[in-house]
C-alpha cells in the first residue's frame, strides 16, 4: 500500500475540509468577541438617557456613586473613588476592573453585562434597581472620569 502524496488531487477535500473548519472556528471566534463589544460607553448613556427622558448629569451621578444608600456600601465602596484604578469587592476581595472607560476601553461595550451588573449592584447598594435616571448619571459622571 502505498502512501498518497499531501498535494495530490486525492488529498485535497480533506485538506479543504481541515482549512474550512479552521477558518470556521476563527470566524466562530472572531464573531463572539464582536457580539461581545456590541456597544460603546455613549451609546449606553444614551440608552438609559432615552428611557429616563432627560440626559445624565455627571455631577449627580459622582454624589450617587460615592453616597451610601439603603445599605451600608456606596457603589465607591468597591469600585473607588474615583473609580480609575482596580477596585475590590468590599466582603469578598474579589478584584474588579477600573470602571471609568478613559482608564478600561473594554467597560461598559456590553449591553448584558452592563444590565446585569447595574441590576446586581444596585440591589446590593440600594435594596432596589435603579431608575433610568440613575443609571444615566452613573454613566455621565463615569464617561467624564480621566485616568
Amino acid at each position: 500500500m502505498t502512501t498518497a502524496n499531501p498535494s495530490s488531487p486525492r488529498r485535497w477535500p480533506t485538506t479543504l475540509l481541515r482549512c474550512a473548519l479552521a477558518l470556521g472556528g476563527s470566524l466562530a471566534l472572531m464573531a463572539q468577541a464582536q457580539a461581545a463589544a456590541d456597544t460603546s460607553p455613549a451609546q449606553q448613556l444614551a440608552r438609559f438617557a432615552a428611557e429616563a427622558g432627560a440626559p445624565g448629569q455627571a455631577e449627580r451621578g459622582r454624589v450617587f456613586f460615592t453616597s451610601r444608600h439603603a445599605g451600608e456600601w456606596s457603589c465607591a465602596s468597591c469600585h473607588g473613588n474615583p473609580p480609575t484604578a482596580a477596585g475590590k469587592h468590599a466582603s469578598t476581595g474579589k478584584p474588579i476592573d477600573a470602571m471609568a472607560p478613559a482608564a478600561n476601553a473594554r467597560v461598559l461595550t456590553d449591553s448584558a453585562r452592563v444590565d446585569k451588573w447595574f441590576r446586581r449592584n444596585c440591589k446590593d447598594v440600594l435594596q432596589r434597581e435603579c431608575s433610568p435616571a440613575e443609571k444615566a448619571d452613573v454613566l455621565a459622571y463615569l464617561i467624564n472620569l480621566k485616568p
